[in-house]
């Protein structure tokens, strides 16, 4: 029987800007990706979240980002290999304080926009996330795009690894995720979305954007809980992998 562990993004609001209904999203998922602080999220929506998680039975991560709240994390920057490590210890340090005053433990982490893009092809910079993970807790999972330089970068360090994909997201032939800036970046057909999601778990391979079928492997599937209908969204995936006999986990640690 294939597992498959299926994320989302929480805990991205701040102040009395709310996104994303995660009291709801958390029945369909078993890994939460809490924002830190550097791209959303604020103490209160991280301590709420991380409680709420817990209480649903749902494994935390740490979903660090290049410190850009105006951008939501998205736009990149020019950071050295020293100030992504820096930053990336940074905050899993204030969600492990939570998890930790919370009974809990983090199980994950996983970069968030720009960060994680600029990871999958930069191998320096994946190095000096995968370290800061391993300098943390070398027991956590490292989160990255399937086939990426992070994944190999926390292989290398010694870190479990999680091969991620994505079931609203197009790709390039690359193997890379479609800019956000491009209109065809999002899939919000949800029976296109599951379409593709069962081809990734029955045949290991995704279809590009005007190219040829990618390789992919899947560990953990991603839906992005600021989209709109992302309930229905997640519902309706996870409704789909149970038809198909596919045990939904978070991946154990």
């Amino acid at each position: 029987m294939k597992t498959l562990d299926l994320n989302c993004d929480m805990g991205e609001g701040f102040g009395a800007w709310k996104m994303g209904d995660d009291t709801v999203l958390l029945d369909h998922v078993t890994s939460a990706n809490i924002a830190c602080g550097f791209h959303a999220g604020d103490p209160g929506t991280l301590h709420r979240t991380v409680e709420l998680a817990l209480k649903k039975g749902v494994a935390i991560g740490a979903h660090p980002s290049l410190p850009d709240l105006q951008g939501f994390g998205r736009r990149r920057m020019n950071v050295s290999a020293a100030e992504a490590y820096d930053m990336v210890l940074y905050q899993i340090s204030a969600l492990a304080g939570f998890a930790t005053a919370c009974g809990g433990r983090l199980a994950h982490v996983k970069p968030h926009g720009a960060l994680y893009n600029m990871a999958a092809k930069d191998g320096t910079l994946a190095q000096a996330i995968a370290q800061a993970v391993k300098d943390f807790d070398p027991r956590l999972v490292l989160f990255g795009l399937a086939g990426s330089e992070l994944v190999r970068a926390g292989e290398q360090a010694g870190l479990k690894t999680a091969n991620e994909v994505f079931a609203d997201r197009t790709y390039q032939p690359d193997g890379s995720l479609t800019p956000r800036t491009q209109p065809d970046a999002m899939i919000h057909d949800p029976d296109a979305a599951i379409a593709q999601v069962r081809r990734m778990i029955e045949e290991g391979k995704v279809k590009s954007m005007n190219g040829p079928d990618i390789v992919v492997r899947a560990d953990t599937l991603c839906i992005h809980g600021d989209e709109p209908g992302a309930v229905e969204f997640a519902r309706r995936i996870r409704a789909a992998l149970d038809a198909d006999g596919v045990r939904v986990a978070a991946i154990s640690v």
